[in-house]
């Protein structure tokens, strides 16, 4: 990803497009309770338009544009990533399996142990 910081003042447009798509999401809700005369799917699809409407005025503001870059830089770095093997992927599973039975069998002497101890002192037990 780049290193740059962008600092820009919020442009009275963008700032003019953000209010309209959170009026159109707001439409598209109410519209879903004051039409409740009609059937439900005409209902959600007022929600569904208000939301389309609403991220398309968002998609044409610097946000919009800014978030699209972040997707394309995104997928460049993407590219990058140097997957594991098949066989690397295995074996990292194997040692993990094999550490974790290991472990559980140290931390189940270990109980076994201090609840020996525990019984001896504490003069309980057969």
């Amino acid at each position: 990803m780049t290193d740059e910081i962008k600092t820009e003042a919020i442009g009275t447009a963008d700032r003019a497009k953000l209010w309209i798509a959170v009026l159109m999401v707001a439409a598209g809700l109410a519209a879903y309770y004051l039409l409740d005369a009609q059937p439900t799917w005409v209902r959600w699809l007022c929600v569904l338009g208000g939301f389309v409407v609403a991220a398309l005025i968002v998609a044409f503001s610097r946000y919009g544009t800014q978030f699209r870059e972040f997707v394309v830089s995104a997928r460049a770095e993407l590219r990058k990533i140097v997957w594991p093997t098949r066989n690397e992927t295995t074996m990292t599973t194997v040692v993990v399996f094999v550490f974790v039975a290991i472990s559980g069998l140290f931390f189940w002497g270990l109980d076994l142990v201090l609840t020996w101890a525990t019984r001896i002192l504490t003069g309980q037990g057969g």
